[in-house]
């Protein structure tokens, strides 16, 4: 199965896509405000407002074979340690492997901001290449998903 955490995804409808041509079933989990998809392989899960409740949702049912789509690490971190496999929206694969450097840095850059309220967040836009990368990486992310 496909897990989307939907809040600020901006490869949703990708995602449909390969989800179809896989004939892969696709949970959305979003706290509302998102319009539900007549793909019968798309189901959405419209969770209620508060912190973390998507993340929760999706990390309590995720396992081995599945694949995740989020940017939260802290939700990746749960993910690849229940089994499945996590992709970012840009298409960077997040892994066992640099899981942990990927939270130090969420970390660090949290007390950064902090420390400097001026600080403005934010990196470059989201383009079309970052989303050729994702649809390229989550097709060879549920062909291999399929392999577990």
């Amino acid at each position: 199965m496909i897990y989307i955490d939907a809040d600020a995804c901006p490869v949703k409808a990708e995602a449909e896509t390969v989800a179809t041509r896989h004939k892969m079933k696709m949970f959305v989990v979003s706290n509302g405000g998102l319009r539900p998809s007549q793909n019968p392989l798309v189901e959405m899960i419209y969770v209620p407002d508060g912190p973390d409740v998507a993340d929760m949702w999706i990390a309590d049912r995720v396992g081995k074979g599945d694949v995740v789509v989020t940017g939260d690490i802290p939700l990746a971190a749960k993910c690849i340690e229940a089994g499945a496999r996590v992709v970012r929206h840009n298409g960077e694969a997040l892994t066992q492997a640099n899981i942990g450097q990927q939270l130090a840095t969420r970390d660090l850059m949290t007390d950064l901001r902090a420390a400097d309220p001026f600080r403005q967040g934010g990196g470059r836009a989201f383009s079309k290449a970052d989303r050729s990368r994702f649809l390229d990486a989550l097709d060879r992310m549920i062909r291999a998903a399929a392999q577990d």
